[in-house]
Order: C-alpha cells, then sequence, then structure tokens
C-alpha cells in the first residue's frame, strides 16, 4: 500500500448480498445487477465477477464506456445499457454486443440497419415511461403502435419491456405497474412477446413482491444498502472506509481549526489531523456532524474539511498516536459510521455517498479476510495489484 486511506471490499458479503437477493425472489427471476457507477464505488469489475458467480443473470450499467469497460473484463457476460447512447456510437453496442436500451423509433431503425450491415442481431430492451418522465416512450395508444413497428425489424432482438417507479406512494406505484401491465397485454395480444418484463429497482423487489415479473434490477442492496421502508432482507454493508492518523497536536482553548477559524477550540483539547478529506469522497459538510471511529471510540470531525485532510477532536481518546487505525465507515459491531447513519447526517442518501469515493483512493478486496487485490488507478504500471494470498 501507497496510502494509509484507502476502501476496503468485502467480496464475501456482496457475494452472500446477492445469494440473499436470490433466495428472496426465486430461481425463476432474473437479477440484472445494477454495477453503475463503477459499481456504486466498489469498483465494477471486479464486483461484477463475484455477482455473476452468486447468482447474477445480467449486469447493468447506465453509459456506453461502463457497459465497454466490464465487455473488455468479460467478453460473455449480458449487459444492459439502461441508458442514453448516441447515435454515432451505436455501432459499438452492435459490435460488442451489449443490450440497449431503446426509447426512440429512430434508434431502434439505426439498429436494425447495423445488425443488418454487420450480420447481427442486436438485442434491445424497449423503456415504456408509466410517469416518472426521465427516459421512454409515453404511455399511449401511440407508443404501442411504435413499439409494435420496432418488433417487426427483421434484424433486432426485442428481448426485454421496462419501466420504473417513481416510489411516491403505494397508490402511485400500483398506478405504474398497472400501466406497464397494461401496455405489455396490448403488445402481446398483437404478438410482440418479451423475455424480460421487469420495473422493480431495490426497493420495490423487495417491497413489491408481485411486481417482480421476470426480472428485477437490484442496485444498493447488493452493498449491503437497505431501504428506509424495510429491513428484512439479511444483507450486510460491503464497504469499510479507513485511513491512518497523520498526527497529533494539543491546543489551548480558543485556538481556531481549519480554514475561516469556524471553528475554535472550546476548552484545551488535543487534535488528530487524518490523511483523508473530500478529494477522497468524503463529505465536505460532514464538518461538525462527522464521527470517525479511533480505538473503538467516535470522535467529532472539526473545522472545516479540505480537500485532502481533515481534523478531528481525540481528546478523550487516551494515547491516540500517529499510524492509528481510523474507521470513516464501517460496521455498528466496531462503533463505526455506517453509510446509512452518514447519509442522515451529510442530509443525502446512501448511494451519492459510495458514488463519492474517487479513483485516487485505492480499494482493496478481501475475500475470507484477506486482500486478494488491490485497485490503485493511479499507479503508473497498472490498474491492479494481486494479494500476496493469491
Amino acid at each position: 500500500m501507497l496510502r494509509d486511506t484507502y476502501i476496503e471490499v468485502n467480496l464475501d458479503r456482496l457475494a452472500d448480498n446477492v445469494e440473499q437477493i436470490r433466495r428472496r425472489v426465486g430461481p425463476d427471476v432474473a437479477i440484472a445487477a445494477v454495477i453503475k457507477a463503477d459499481a456504486y464505488g466498489h469498483g465494477s469489475v471486479t464486483c461484477a465477477k463475484t455477482i455473476m458467480e452468486h447468482g447474477g443473470d445480467y449486469l447493468a450499467v447506465a453509459t456506453l464506456t461502463e457497459a465497454l469497460e466490464l465487455r473488455n473484463a468479460y467478453p460473455d457476460y449480458p449487459i444492459l445499457i439502461m441508458g442514453y447512447t448516441s447515435n454515432e456510437n451505436l455501432r459499438n453496442v452492435v459490435e460488442r454486443g451489449i443490450t440497449q436500451c431503446i426509447f426512440t423509433e429512430e434508434q431502434a431503425v439505426l439498429l436494425d440497419q447495423l445488425g443488418g450491415e454487420l450480420g447481427m442481431k442486436p438485442k434491445i430492451h424497449i423503456k415504456y415511461d408509466t410517469g416518472f418522465h426521465r427516459l421512454g416512450f409515453p404511455d399511449c395508444e401511440e407508443s404501442i403502435q411504435t413499439i409494435l413497428r420496432i418488433a417487426k425489424l427483421p434484424n433486432l432482438d426485442c428481448e426485454g419491456i421496462f419501466s420504473h417507479f417513481a416510489l411516491a406512494n403505494d397508490e402511485e406505484n400500483h398506478r405504474q405497474f398497472q400501466a406497464l401491465e397494461t401496455a405489455v397485454k396490448k403488445l402481446e395480444e398483437a404478438g410482440c412477446h418479451f423475455r424480460y418484463r421487469h420495473i422493480c429497482d431495490s426497493i420495490a423487489a423487495i417491497d413489491y413482491p408481485e411486481f417482480r415479473l421476470d426480472m428485477i434490477r437490484p442496485g444498493a442492496i447488493l452493498y449491503g444498502m437497505k431501504s428506509f421502508r424495510k429491513n428484512d432482507l439479511d444483507i450486510h454493508q460491503v464497504v469499510r472506509f479507513v485511513t491512518r492518523v497523520a498526527y497529533v497536536q494539543d491546543l489551548k482553548k480558543g485556538d481556531g481549526v481549519s480554514y475561516n477559524y469556524k471553528y475554535k477550540a472550546p476548552r484545551d483539547m488535543r487534535l488528530a489531523t487524518i490523511p483523508v478529506g473530500y478529494a477522497d469522497g468524503y463529505p465536505r459538510n460532514m464538518y461538525e456532524v462527522g464521527e470517525v471511529t479511533i480505538r473503538g471510540q467516535r470522535a467529532k470531525v472539526v473545522g472545516v474539511l479540505c480537500m485532502d485532510q481533515c481534523m478531528v477532536d481525540v481528546t478523550d481518546i487516551p494515547g491516540v498516536c500517529s499510524g492509528d487505525e481510523v474507521i470513516l465507515y464501517g460496521d455498528e459491531a466496531e462503533n463505526a459510521v455506517t453509510i446509512a447513519e452518514a447519509a442522515v447526517k451529510c442530509g443525502t442518501n446512501k448511494n451519492e455517498l459510495l458514488c463519492r469515493f474517487t479513483r485516487r483512493t485505492p480499494k482493496v478486496y478481501l475475500k475470507d479476510g484477506k486482500p486478494v487485490k488491490i485497485l490503485n488507478a493511479l499507479l503508473p504500471d497498472g490498474q491492479e495489484k494481486e494479494g500476496q494470498t493469491r
């Protein structure tokens, strides 16, 4: 390790989470594992293998570049792009055997033409807008007719149709589901059948088992992020964010700390500086609400967070010294701040905190409690270093 600040990713927990989801939904519902945004900050390439080995059927991402990263690593894994790909880049989708979300007839025709030209049959999933109003064919009869025309294009495999809940309330969720069901029924009656129909994300997949259809799209729950609505799935946080104390100093009452002296010592106190800042994904608004764990005890973040460092109050933690482990995010069992707790402190959601991790912060992947891979994007001689235990 070339840096004391790093992210631990527990692959055993990830595997167990996927298995828990598989047991919950049963063998007949496909799992399209959402690993966009670098697997929510956990590292998509490494996590993809564990997910697929323990119950995943599909990998779902948001962008072409995310899909290509995975395709380069895994030539045979089915990959769905759930977002927009520009017309000029659709050839990459076809050539690399990637499934594309379609929400315009124009793009469907282009993919059909490319399929004919390349002697391939691109797979598509139709995005149907049941009310989220982000992407998708509007919920109307005209869209049904458009989708029927798309399904008849000779060089396309119209594999799936899907929508997305707004999760506004139970009544609206049922209305959205019914809208998709009605559309699918009309399409099927006209001879258009889909292998996969899907609308459930992590929350809906657990809260509404009757809405699972042929496929679900779990994202946050893969990484142990339980819904604030139901918490009955036996999953566990995969990530642990750690560093080590860099420097310890004594302050006198009234001494200022960090920018603008927004924090001034209310008493004689002992201050520890840790080498992690908002450039590593630790939120700047943790100022005076954040806590870290040192020697099993909580220490409050004091002073405005810096880009690369922050300071914590260790006055009441005896013996703190340079080199002590600091847990920024961890488990309740070690008296650490969980991602869920940190999200409340920051006034955001868990997913955003996970996605804030940056490429300069190394990742250490653990199996059986031992490191099996170190991923450091800043190393000049390559990104991955195999652990000594492999």
